[in-house]
């Protein structure tokens, strides 16, 4: 090929994402959140739903996640997202492939790809004869069967292993023909996607039908691909990206990549080869340049490119490379840096949250970024918003990278209206008019959550936590305009003569409205942190310090390392917890003297005591033989219980409720409306146990019928 000058890849723009130089996790509950955050985007990822965080935000994710791991082997959950092909995600299917679909692993900027170029050189112990660099399409990867050079079967990539059968839509792909122009026998690999010009059609098509519009080419091209049965045909492409099986008759050997995929187009097929895509290279230095140049490119090629992808041509260059578990050691996708776009900051809004934390929020011109329409992005805290520079009226810069959440970088300066003014900070709290502490970065209301008493208060009632029927929005705000209600302890003061005298409250609603707030008074201990909203805590957080400290007075009493004892809690999070408390115990103590039970009924050590071994009927069943809690996944309807519900029964019967399916998991109930974590959990040999059986242990272990109790759990 003609030589490409040296171009460095440009450093400036490139994210800190490598795992070389990503920054390590400091504590273990934030690596746990961080693999869970993980697996739920790549769900929604490679099952084609709307995007939870773009490529970006996932890498540098990811690229945190194996710096942990690093760093910290000993805190390495099993099945990491680091380390699988799918980032270990449930979406096989019935199709099994012919050999794995292994993904790439990624590297970001010039010298990790000159490391990487540099190991395989030293696997090969020679130079590497040749080097082919192919865009990276964001579409969906799957595999084309073709028996005597016609489509019989299209599959996902599903979880590397297997994928689902989506022939049916996947013909209708462009560049994807139903009959080869010869009769062969062979799989073809590649990606199915949208163009730019696909999508708007496509969305036009969706909207057209009363269904709102994709979120993302690729979403729209993975949805597209699944459905069935819609009353209009989305456009789709196809490009080829690999190919097993010969495409000559009695070859003498295996030819080059870049040779099979012109082949293709002989075929009719359309692959890297026939877009002009693909560059062949003999040194990592005109590797390195082409990657620069299509990275450059990749705003006018009219489909969406998150990076290039550099491998080895040769088939023995292949072979003796070999591969890893989850990726060929003789390929690696050289991600871009982060999507970034301008638009107009049309003003700055300032949002106080539940906890009284002061927030500035930029509210920006419509702008499309990675195929998501923003209007809003964070502007962190107010220091943050001084160092960045921007003001109301800027053409600034927004991207998706690092957070889920757009973030704005930095304004064009030399657009800058010279009449313009910086931001004036807010001097007082701009829901109450209370004094501001601005003793740490994020500013809060000196009032706190008494400020935020109507988010308080809807949090509080809510289903999930204190499950107040009757109080709505509408309630609580009739109830804090007539001062009859400060804070959650306040609820409990109210009698029906208070309630009559709200517009349109009669003797009857206000009777059952009380009778509704008495009732919550007898929920659990773990619903009362749930309502409470303690910082750093969810509900299953909430749940297990629950059944861990047993009652509020241990709780409260509880220091930093006792908290670190309950799983999903470190350091910081263990002092945020203890801060918080310690600012709550004042409503706490209101709210039991109002009678708002403060224990959690038949909680037990989270460890295995004399008192209580696993064969004895005192021991709840849902422990393992050295007494430690099972990790339990209940996915589907379960009869008689909402999903809270579900996963407090878990937590009463001595486990702990999760949400992932992983080698750890021990058991998965598995109701109506199951979707694919029963079906990794038969994949990973996991037990399952049916909803209904379920329902039955939690009645028996309710009523005290240990015998029973167990006997249900030990049935097969």
């Amino acid at each position: 090929m003609t030589q490409i000058p040296h171009v460095p890849i440009s450093v400036a723009d490139t994210p800190i994402v490598d795992p070389e130089v990503a920054a390590p996790f400091s504590d273990r509950a934030d690596y746990v959140e961080a693999v869970a955050t993980a697996r739920a985007a790549a769900a929604q990822y490679h099952n084609g739903s709307d995007l939870r965080m773009d490529d970006a935000a996932y890498d540098a994710l990811l690229a945190r996640i194996a710096a942990t791991e690093t760093r910290r082997p000993q805190w390495k959950v099993p099945d990491s997202p680091a380390d699988l092909v799918a980032a270990g995600v449930a979406v096989g299917g019935e199709i099994v492939h012919s050999e794995p679909m292994l993904g790439l692993d990624n590297v970001f900027g010039e010298e990790p790809l000159r490391r990487w170029a540099g190991r395989l050189e030293r696997l090969l112990g020679r130079a590497v004869e040749a080097l082919v660099v192919e865009p990276k399409i964001d579409g969906l990867a799957i595999a084309a069967c073709y028996v005597d050079g016609r489509l019989t079967r299209v599959a996902t990539r599903g979880d590397g292993r297997a994928g689902e059968d989506v022939t049916g839509q996947a013909q209708r792909a462009a560049g994807l023909p139903m009959q080869l122009n010869r009769p062969l026998t062979i799989e073809i690999r590649g990606e199915v996607y949208m163009t730019d010009a696909d999508f708007a059609v496509a969305n036009e098509l969706r909207t057209g039908h009363g269904e709102p519009a994709f979120a993302h080419p690729r979403s729209a091209a993975a949805g597209t691909l699944r459905a069935e049965g819609r009353a209009y045909d989305a456009p789709l492409s196809f490009i080829a990206y690999g190919v097993r099986g010969a495409l000559s008759v009695a070859p003498d050997e295996p030819p080059p990549h870049s040779v099979e995929m012109a082949g293709l187009a002989e075929l009719g097929v359309i692959s890297t080869a026939a877009t002009g895509g693909m560059t062949v290279c003999a040194t990592i230095d005109e590797a390195v340049g082409a990657v620069e140049a299509l990275r450059v490119a990749r705003g006018t090629l009219g489909y969406g490119v998150d990076g290039a992808v550099v491998k080895a041509d040769r088939p023995a260059d292949r072979e003796l490379a070999g591969s890893s578990s989850r990726a060929p050691r003789w390929g690696i996708a050289c991600k871009f840096p982060a999507d970034t776009r301008t638009t107009r900051l049309l003003g700055i809004e300032v949002q106080v949250g539940r906890t009284g934390v002061v927030t500035p929020v930029a509210v920006l011109a419509p702008v499309q970024i990675s195929g998501v329409t923003v209007t809003s992005a964070t502007l962190h805290n107010f220091e943050d918003l001084d160092r960045r520079n921007v003001r109301v009226g800027d053409v600034v810069f927004v991207r998706r990278a690092g957070d889920v959440i757009p973030e704005i970088t930095g304004a064009m300066l030399d657009r800058r209206d010279p009449t313009s003014t910086p931001f004036p900070p807010p001097t007082h709290c701009p829901r109450c008019a209370g004094p501001l502490d601005r003793s740490q970065k994020r500013w809060r209301c000196v009032a706190g959550r008494a400020c935020g008493a109507h988010e308080a208060l809807a949090h509080f009632v809510s289903r999930d936590a204190m499950d107040v029927e009757g109080v709505g929005g509408k309630i609580i705000q009739s109830l804090v305009a007539a001062g009859m209600v400060t804070d959650v302890a306040d609820l409990y003061d109210l009698d029906r003569s208070a309630l009559v005298t709200l517009e349109r409250m009669g003797e009857v609603s206000a009777a059952k409205l009380v009778a509704s707030i008495q009732a919550s008074a007898r929920r659990p201990l773990s619903r009362v942190l749930i309502g409470l909203g303690v910082r750093m805590t969810g509900r299953a957080l909430s749940r297990r310090m629950a059944r861990h400290f047993g009652t509020m007075r241990a709780l409260l009493d509880a220091g930093v390392d006792e908290l670190q004892q309950v799983e999903g809690i470190g350091p910081e999070r263990a002092a945020t917890i203890v801060a918080d408390l310690g600012e709550l115990e004042p409503l706490i103590d209101r709210l039991a003297a109002r009678g708002v039970n403060m224990v959690e009924p038949g909680a037990v050590p989270t460890v295995r005591s004399a008192a209580a071994a696993p064969d004895d009927p005192a021991c709840p069943p849902l422990r393992r033989p050295n007494g430690t809690p099972m990790r339990v996944v209940v996915t589907g309807a379960v009869p008689g219980l909402s999903r809270t519900e579900g996963n407090e029964a878990v937590e009463r019967l001595g486990g702990v409720a999760s949400s992932s399916v992983s080698a750890r998991t021990d058991l998965v109930v598995v109701g109506e409306g199951a979707g694919g974590k029963a079906d990794k959990a038969a994949a990973l040999g996991v037990r399952i146990m049916p909803a209904a059986r379920f329902a039955a242990l939690v009645a028996a272990h309710a009523a005290g019928k240990t015998a029973e109790a167990a006997a249900l759990l030990a049935e097969q």
